[in-house]
């Protein structure tokens, strides 16, 4: 299973590991993977390069549940309305995953975190921000129009090499920019940011595949699966909470969320 070190219980500790960050998912619309990451490498000994592709299938597992109970308890007409920024952010997350690994010859890596960081940093303190005093200058684009959808793939662009250089979904970037640049709410913004992320997932789970690198039946069945499930499990409650959960709230857990990434970040770039 490519690993140094298992917990006594790996199945019960993955379950219970996956809840929390399905939590995430379903009440916000993040699929966790920036949070899973270090979970699959220091807890259970994954090597990385045996953790990326599993931490991928089980976010997709997280995405797909997150979205799930999310059209169930609440409504997706007003998605609807950003469907050409979600095109927009699509094709433009893809061909920038596609960008990403040529870009990275020419970046530090240590640089790249620390710039990573401060902006992570600065969307969570606006965000936080926001949730006491709305200040922000939201809606700078029409969702449903031509701009909304240029805007989107030169967004998108930007988002999918980040996305794809930290081997995540790009949930932290996709939903700010749907609030602040296209005025959605926090919660449409989170359902929308589902809908991409899966694409993205697919996308990478697809070029892992031609390098014969997914996770193998061991894994899946030791790991993969029972944290899908306690991610599910989390999703589940993430997206019965949210019609009960105000706007300042969700913008408050996500800029703590960001900050926390944040630091993160930064600690792992650390020069």
């Amino acid at each position: 299973m490519n690993q140094k070190t298992l917990p006594t219980n790996p199945v019960l500790m993955a379950l219970l590991t996956g809840i929390p960050v399905g939590l995430l998912a379903g009440l916000i619309g993040l699929g966790g993977g920036e949070f899973r990451l270090p979970i699959l490498v220091l807890l259970f000994g994954l090597v990385a390069k045996a953790a990326v592709p599993l931490n991928l299938v089980i976010s997709l597992i997280t995405l797909v549940g997150a979205l799930a109970i999310r059209s169930a308890t609440l409504s997706i007409a007003p998605v609807m309305d950003l469907s050409h920024a979600v095109l927009g952010l699509s094709i433009g997350g893809l061909v920038g995953a596609f960008l990403a690994p040529g870009l990275l010859k020419h970046l530090s890596d240590d640089r790249f975190g620390q710039v990573l960081a401060g902006l992570l940093m600065l969307i969570g303190i606006i965000l936080l921000v926001e949730a006491f005093v709305p200040v922000l200058p939201l809606g700078l684009l029409d969702p449903r129009g031509v701009e909304g959808l240029l805007a989107g793939v030169a967004l998108g662009l930007m988002i999918g090499v980040v996305a794809a250089l930290l081997r995540v979904a790009g949930g932290e970037f996709l939903i700010p920019t749907f609030i602040i640049v296209y005025g959605a709410s926090t919660a449409d913004a989170g359902t929308a940011s589902l809908v991409i992320s899966i694409v993205a997932v697919i996308a990478g789970l697809i070029r892992y595949r031609r390098l014969r690198m997914l996770p193998d039946r061991p894994s899946m069945r030791g790991i993969g699966w029972p944290m899908g499930l306690g991610s599910i499990l989390g999703a589940v409650l993430g997206g019965m909470l949210v019609p009960y959960t105000s706007e300042p709230v969700l913008k408050l857990i996500l800029g703590l969320v960001l900050v926390a990434a944040a630091i993160k970040t930064l600690y792992d770039h650390r020069g």
